[in-house]
């Protein structure tokens, strides 16, 4: 038996704050929609008519796959990171010397400060992030 009056309190403060939140996903729109969320529910054997545990199931999965893709982007960089490091390395330094002499007496830049800064994401990126939640 729990004689501690702040735990119940506590409790109390926790169902209200809950209670909040679930009131709060009344007026809230998903990026997923509850339709599709409603439809793999359904596929896996669940039915659920209360819309505020459809929304919570679709901001809990909204969250997931965006703590997925930014881990994939965070792969990607580190990838094309190491590409252009490479890259340099692998350069000769006397020839790199000369061909940017040559080009700034033309008024022309370097080369390498102009690579194309778009990311690419791959599988391999998407893979390695699945895997560290576990897919």
């Amino acid at each position: 038996m729990n004689h501690n009056p702040q735990s119940s309190d506590g409790k109390h403060d926790d169902d209200s704050a809950l209670s909040d939140f679930l009131a709060s996903l009344m007026d809230y729109a998903p990026t997923i929609p509850d339709e599709l969320v409603e439809h793999y529910l359904a596929k896996s054997g669940f039915q659920c008519p209360d819309v505020r545990l459809i929304r919570l199931i679709a901001v809990a999965t909204q969250k997931f796959v965006a703590e997925v893709a930014s881990d994939a982007l965070q792969h990607c960089k580190a990838r094309q990171a190491a590409v252009v490091k490479d890259k340099r390395e692998k350069q000769q330094k006397v020839i790199y010397l000369c061909l940017l002499s040559f080009l700034i007496s033309f008024g022309l830049s370097d080369p390498l400060l102009e690579q194309d800064k778009r990311l690419i994401l791959t599988m391999d990126d998407l893979s390695k992030s699945l895997r560290e939640v576990g897919i």
